[in-house]
């Protein structure tokens, strides 16, 4: 029998993770509005960009005059992707950030491939990009991305990321999570990794980043979430999850945020959310994006919505 949590909290990074590997060039006064039709949907953490060099993620280089206009609701942690130490410095210098992203890959041909830079580097930088927000006050979340499989090396042993985990934890990080950054991870693996994890760190807060490519998704969030990961993140309209891949596909899917919310809700999960506020809000973010949801939830709704469209309706028996 599954073990699931009583609450679970929703991370929601569309605007960052969803729009830096968008087909087209979104305007900052669409990214602003996306923020605040997120806000206003409830959500308690939501990434809203990202602070790597402006000519690596052309994207995101209007990181500041975003942070700067959106409108803050109370409650809510704004967040951004630092890539670097360089990158958490711009970041608490903008005073506009309540919480730092650090990102680094397990995988170290991954690593050498697309960062050029070494796991020991790596580590370095995450943890020096903590130190620069603990020093003011700003909340740091540490991914670990390609930390079940990696599109060059395959299956990424548990081992290889308890072990990365680990040099952050003992640098005093507390707040993780574990990535699917392809998503070809299987949910026997994803159960194994995180419940490791929760045994080898009492205390630790950490969560499930997660794509769908294969359609593991939903079978992987349960896995995760039987193992004890404490929160999901997800994109709204299941917009972007492009990364650097040595073949074409580029697009590897995040699993739709509303997607997420209507399981979790379905199942008694409390969120915190309503799953009727965030599919309106997916629909509405669609429209700003001109693109169709990607979620199952946009094309069958809830179960509301579908008792509603049956109530009444007289049943007629097949020929």
């Amino acid at each position: 029998m599954l073990k699931l949590p009583e609450k679970v909290r929703v991370v929601e990074v569309g605007p960052r993770d969803g729009l830096q590997s968008f087909h087209r060039w979104v305007d900052t006064d669409t990214k602003v509005a996306m923020i605040d039709r997120l806000s206003a949907a409830g959500f308690t953490v939501i990434e809203a960009t990202s602070f790597a060099r402006p000519s690596v993620v052309p994207h995101l280089k209007d990181a500041e005059l975003v942070l700067g206009r959106i409108q803050r609701r109370p409650g809510t942690a704004y967040r951004a992707l630092v890539p670097n130490a360089k990158g958490a410095e711009r970041a608490v210098a903008s005073g506009l950030v309540d919480e730092l992203l650090g990102l680094i890959t397990v995988s170290e041909t991954y690593l050498a491939h697309n960062q050029n830079m070494t796991l020991d580097r790596a580590i370095a930088e995450g943890i020096r990009a903590f130190e620069i927000a603990s020093a003011r006050g700003v909340g740091f979340t540490m991914a670990l991305g390609m930390s079940m499989w990696c599109p060059y090396e395959g299956r990424v042993p548990e081992a290889n990321a308890l072990a990365v985990l680990a040099r952050f934890w003992d640098a005093g990080l507390r707040r993780f999570y574990f990535a699917g950054s392809v998503g070809m991870e299987d949910p026997r693996h994803v159960h194994n990794l995180f419940r490791m994890a929760i045994e080898r760190h009492p205390g630790i807060e950490l969560g499930y980043h997660v794509h769908n490519v294969p359609g593991f998704g939903v079978a992987n969030v349960l896995a995760a979430l039987d193992a004890g990961a404490s929160f999901l993140e997800g994109s709204i309209c299941g917009v972007g999850g492009g990364i650097a891949m040595p073949t074409n596909m580029g697009m590897v899917g995040n699993l739709p945020t509303e997607d997420i919310v209507h399981l979790l809700n379905s199942c008694g999960i409390s969120t915190g959310l309503d799953t009727a506020q965030v599919l309106g809000c997916a629909r509405e973010i669609g429209r700003m994006l001109d693109m169709e949801p990607l979620s199952h939830l946009s094309r069958c709704g809830t179960r509301e919505e579908l008792l509603e469209r049956t109530r009444g309706q007289a049943f007629r028996h097949p020929g």
